[in-house]
């Protein structure tokens, strides 16, 4: 089969990488429109079930990412001057240059063709048996076929900014500042040794309040370490300055599409569809589109019956992951609503925010009712340890007394 990739982001390269697995035969091009080692963004994070796939899927490929990767099992977060620590299940982050950078040079270890500089569209669509739109939430190729696909998108409230650091941070942190004009908050995570991603967000009088609407970047950088002083511990923000000077601010944009497929033309990651950042899954829900896609394509070997399997199951499996993101999302666009409960309180309504009954329960009220619910749980793991050595020790007893 000859496949055409468009878009060198992980979802395109994973999926040239497992194709030729498959069947070495398959001659398989990925484009990219920027040139190699040109990537947006500083790191992203995954967790241990991502990386147990990657295993299954192609384990030379998934031993370099997790080597390049760092972990934490722990999330902080500050409100004010108070700070709360909890573990947390083990998370991971790599920086998006690293990580593309694995994934192409293993795609070209198996015969995969990479062409950088070279943009692709509608209009020069390449000649093969499979397209696969992976050239992100303003693809191209889905908007030259925009009714047949219909997409459509819905921005958050919102305004963030995606910075890096030269602080590393050692759990998952995130830090609340009250200013004059409102709420500013950032979550923190490590990508490296040397580097950690920090997203900034606020609601839209805070950051106009604060003039964050109209500062150039490097005066925008200032102001936000000044008000994250207290977890930078004098380290600066880096930007990522696009020549003019101005800042990167954004409302995120949620996409969703009617159909992913027109005849030979599939749509895969942010192409397809998008999730609220805040639930730190992107990268995931990509990879895991080319699986699906890889393995549709392996069991069926109609391009239409195979196509249909793959939108039917990952529409299935991102029903959770987008519910959670939306609830995720009005979370913060709702923080006055938690904001001033105590510490211990409003940190784990922060890990409660994907559910879809918080917003319509007093939060002390679902607080108490979370605490009694896991003290349950707690009790039935404890019932279910416990029992069977208590029947043992009693069936001990019971035979010792009579012999």
């Amino acid at each position: 089969m000859k496949v055409a990739c468009v878009g060198g982001g992980p979802a395109g390269l994973y999926l040239s990488i497992l194709l030729k697995r498959q069947d070495p035969s398959h001659d398989i091009t990925v484009h990219e429109r920027d040139p190699e080692g040109s990537t947006y963004g500083w790191g992203v994070t995954y967790w241990r079930g991502l990386l147990d796939k990657l295993h299954a899927h192609d384990p030379e490929s998934a031993r370099a990412i997790e080597e390049a990767s760092v972990t934490w099992n722990q999330g902080e977060a500050r409100v004010r001057d108070l700070v709360t620590r909890r573990p947390s299940d083990q998370g991971f982050g790599i920086g998006r240059h690293r990580l593309l950078e694995i994934l192409a040079a293993r795609a070209r270890s198996l015969g995969v063709r990479l062409e950088y500089e070279h943009e692709i569209t509608h209009g020069n669509v390449p000649a093969a048996d499979l397209v696969v739109a992976g050239d992100g939430v303003r693809s191209t190729l889905r908007t030259g076929w925009a009714d047949h696909f219909g997409a459509r998108t819905e921005d958050g409230r919102n305004h963030y900014i995606w910075l890096g650091t030269s602080k590393v941070f050692d759990s998952f942190t995130f830090a609340f500042v009250e200013t004059g004009h409102g709420w500013i908050w950032c979550y923190g995570y490590a990508f490296s040794p040397e580097r950690s991603t920090v997203v900034v967000e606020c609601a839209p009088p805070t950051w106009t309040g604060l003039g964050l609407d109209t500062a150039k970047e490097a005066d925008g950088l200032a102001l936000l370490e000044k008000l994250f002083a207290g977890i930078l511990d004098g380290h600066p923000l880096i930007g990522r300055s696009t020549g003019s000077g101005s800042a990167q601010w954004l409302n995120f944009r949620t996409l969703t599409n009617r159909t992913w497929h027109r005849d030979n033309l599939v749509l895969l990651g942010d192409a397809a569809h998008t999730t609220h950042y805040s639930i730190g899954a992107g990268t995931t829900l990509a990879l895991e589109d080319a699986i699906a896609l890889a393995d549709a394509l392996r069991a069926h070997g109609e391009l239409p019956v195979a196509l249909g399997r793959y939108e039917r199951q990952r529409k299935s499996e991102l029903l959770a992951a987008q519910s959670a993101a939306r609830y995720s999302a009005q979370w913060y666009e709702n923080l006055p609503r938690y904001i001033d409960l105590p510490p211990e309180q409003m940190f784990a309504l922060l890990g409660q925010r994907h559910s879809p009954l918080l917003p319509h329960i007093p939060p002390q009220l679902y607080y108490r009712i979370d605490r009694a619910a896991g003290q349950l749980e707690a009790l039935r793991r404890l019932k279910r340890w416990l029992g069977p050595k208590v029947a043992r020790g009693v069936q001990g007893r019971e035979l010792a007394s009579r012999k």
